[in-house]
């Protein structure tokens, strides 16, 4: 019995913290936006971005890719960018994972700050190419979906800037180690 309650106590715990994570996503973008005004489609920087990276290096890939897609996901279902939540979760998907996978590789568990880093950079060619299939999907162009990639790059050099510092904040906490 001992063995089936402990279980069952750590499986709820993990939902309950991917619960989170995609609710802090989903508020940060929401929340924490700005439409650029660059084309378009020019496309929003927002703040989930940043909870993305935080979530993956301080929970790991699963989590990590589960939050950056849901989160994102739904909030492309309720404000109007319902074509893109497919693509959203997918690429985002991916972001979280890269992320979280390259942060806790060789028992780093995200305590690395350079390896933070490189994990949050190296994530950014995925999320822009899942971004730019994703427009030449809608568009029918190839030249259409380029005027996007700054404003990703925006997106996701800010991302980069609040979650590094924040997680090396929070990887001072215990309960985070």
């Amino acid at each position: 019995m001992q063995k089936t309650t402990s279980y069952s106590n750590t499986r709820t715990f993990d939902l309950i913290q991917t619960s989170m994570l995609i609710a802090l996503v989903f508020v940060a973008t929401v929340l924490l936006n700005i439409k650029l005004p660059i084309t378009a489609n020019g496309g929003l920087v927002h703040l989930g971005t940043a909870m993305l990276f935080i979530g993956s290096i301080l929970f790991g890939p699963k989590k990590g890719a589960i939050a950056g897609a849901v989160g994102m996901g739904l909030f492309d279902l309720i404000s109007g960018w319902t074509l893109w939540a497919p693509f959203t979760i997918l690429a985002r998907g991916l972001q979280g994972y890269i992320v979280g996978k390259i942060a806790w590789s060789k028992g780093r568990n995200g305590n690395s700050i350079g390896f933070n880093l490189f994990a949050t950079i190296i994530s950014a060619p995925f999320m822009l190419a899942g971004y730019y299939i994703c427009e030449w999907v809608l568009f029918s162009s190839w030249i259409i979906p380029a005027a996007s990639i700054p404003g990703n790059i925006v997106q996701n050099v800010v991302g980069i800037c609040v979650a590094i510092p924040v997680c090396a904040v929070l990887k001072k906490i215990p309960l985070f180690k």
